[in-house]
């Protein structure tokens, strides 16, 4: 028997602004991912990728349509329930890092734990921080690490909790091309390990090429790929 999809859109849009100043930016977007896929977000810049990527998350409202995340509708949620549903169901990675400054890279990944009330945060962070092979760099600031340190340890802390979906908006953004694929490795790696969910957004062909299905946007609309890489299907479009 079939799982449940753990992300469902449904005539997705965005609109922005009012009267003439109207501005949309995505329109009528639909698409379901299986738990355990992977999924690439690419288009040129102004498409709307971090746009879609952030209503799929609940870090904002859609003007039109819906959002359907691990079993839960979106719409209508309070803050609170949106950042309780976030914060047990769901991994952020950010091109910015988005570490905190005043703690280490053992406290950072420990936050989501601490946060859940684990009594084993410190154990478990420091098992992650292992597995992207940073622990020797515990108990340094993020002021202490280089940019593909930086994001390793919010790799960690993306994954530390076991999210079912994880949304990356440019991961690699940031990154030298070496430390990108080193980066990439490990977040594709952590999630096949892990058995999560990837949403990825990334202007980069070769990254969206390791993902199980590719989403492209174009003018605020998904449009079907010419070709798709081999194995990987295009993805599936509802209207």
């Amino acid at each position: 028997m079939p799982e449940d999809p753990i992300l469902t859109v449904e005539h997705l849009g965005k609109t922005y602004g009012s009267g003439p100043a109207r501005l949309t930016v995505l329109e009528d977007i639909g698409f379901e991912l299986s738990p355990g896929q992977s999924c690439a977000i690419i288009g040129p810049s102004g498409s709307g990728k971090t746009t879609l990527l952030g209503l799929c998350a609940g870090l904002d409202q859609p003007t039109t349509g819906s959002v359907r995340l691990a079993g839960t509708s979106l719409s209508g949620l309070s803050e609170d329930a949106l950042a309780r549903l976030r914060g047990v169901e769901v991994g952020f990675v950010f091109q910015s890092f988005r570490l905190i400054p005043t703690l280490t890279a053992l406290e950072n990944v420990m936050v989501p734990l601490e946060l859940a009330g684990r009594a084993d945060a410190r154990v478990a962070a420091g098992e992650l921080l292992e597995r992207v092979g940073l622990e020797p760099r515990a108990s340094h600031y993020p002021t202490q690490l280089s940019g593909g340190e930086q994001q390793r340890v919010a790799l960690a802390r993306a994954f530390v909790n076991r999210p079912r979906i994880l949304f990356a908006d440019e991961p690699t953004g940031n990154l030298d091309d070496r430390t990108s694929e080193i980066v990439v490795d490990l977040l594709f790696e952590l999630n096949a390990d892990r058995g999560t969910t990837l949403v990825l957004v990334t202007h980069d062909d070769a990254i969206a090429a390791r993902a199980d299905r590719i989403l492209p946007l174009k003018g605020g609309r998904l449009v079907s790929p010419t070709t798709a890489p081999d194995p990987h299907a295009p993805a599936t479009l509802t209207t």
